[in-house]
């Protein structure tokens, strides 16, 4: 018997890609692994391509994320090879597309940064929050949430009670925007702002842009990598060692 043709159970399976029988089961049910056929006696019985079929998604998930890769696997084994690639080029061109839209908000954000805060000249002395959302295209919501989480701290008008948003509010604001378009965590932006705000630079803020650079870098290479296992399995050849 060729090690293709071994019989190997979901607990071999499992074993081998340090996850639960069960799971095992599940990605069957998905279609990440081909149909397994039953045993006389109800059981499913795996073989080597179940096996290259798993590891192949395990390095998949690592560049591509369990949905994409999830589909990705979908497709092949629907036979639909054309689907699996277009998923493929069009992860590939999200990542090339995060590459450009960080740039353009380092860019951005450098340009905010170093302006002081009678530069971010306001339409107003002052901005309701209201005024404030539309100025910078956001929810009112979102300046709730981000004053929650400590990042924003406007005036309060004594007599009303309501918010009021002044040349610094609206630059950090612009600043927070841009860095939550780049999905940025609220911790992270606090940081950014408070060295700002405490000293006047922007290091915190070139670090975390090299920070999701280094990211994207490593995500490339664990596309790369999930690219070319796929293309071992697609071809019916052993897949490769990788690290896990």
């Amino acid at each position: 018997m060729t090690r293709e043709e071994t019989r190997l159970r979901p607990v071999d399976l499992a074993r081998l890609a340090g996850i639960s029988a069960q799971q095992v089961r599940n990605y069957a049910d998905a279609g990440v692994l081909p149909q397994a056929p039953r045993s006389p006696a109800g059981y499913r019985t795996f073989d080597g391509r179940h096996r290259r079929a798993l590891l192949t998604y395990r390095v998949l998930v690592r560049g591509y994320g369990w949905e994409t890769g999830r589909r990705i696997m979908q497709a092949v084994h629907a036979e639909d090879v054309p689907r699996a690639l277009a998923l493929v080029d069009a992860a590939h061109a999200a990542l090339h597309d995060q590459r450009l839209s960080l740039r353009a908000a380092g860019e951005a954000l450098e340009s905010v940064a170093v302006q002081a805060p009678d530069a971010a000249a306001a339409p107003r002395p002052a901005l309701r929050i209201g005024e404030m959302a539309a100025h910078l295209g956001v929810r009112a919501s979102a300046l709730r949430v981000w004053e929650s989480a400590g990042l924003l701290t406007p005036r309060r008008d004594p007599a009303t009670g309501y918010r009021s948003y002044g040349p610094a509010d609206l630059r950090d604001a612009r600043m927070i925007s841009m860095l939550r378009q780049g999905r940025y965590p609220m911790p992270q932006i606090r940081q950014i702002l408070d060295g700002l705000r405490r000293t006047g630079s922007s290091d915190a803020l070139r670090a975390a842009i090299a920070q999701r650079q280094a990211e994207l870098t490593r995500r490339a290479a664990a596309m790369l990598e999930g690219a070319s296992v796929l293309h071992h399995y697609l071809s019916g050849d052993e897949i490769p060692a990788s690290p896990s």
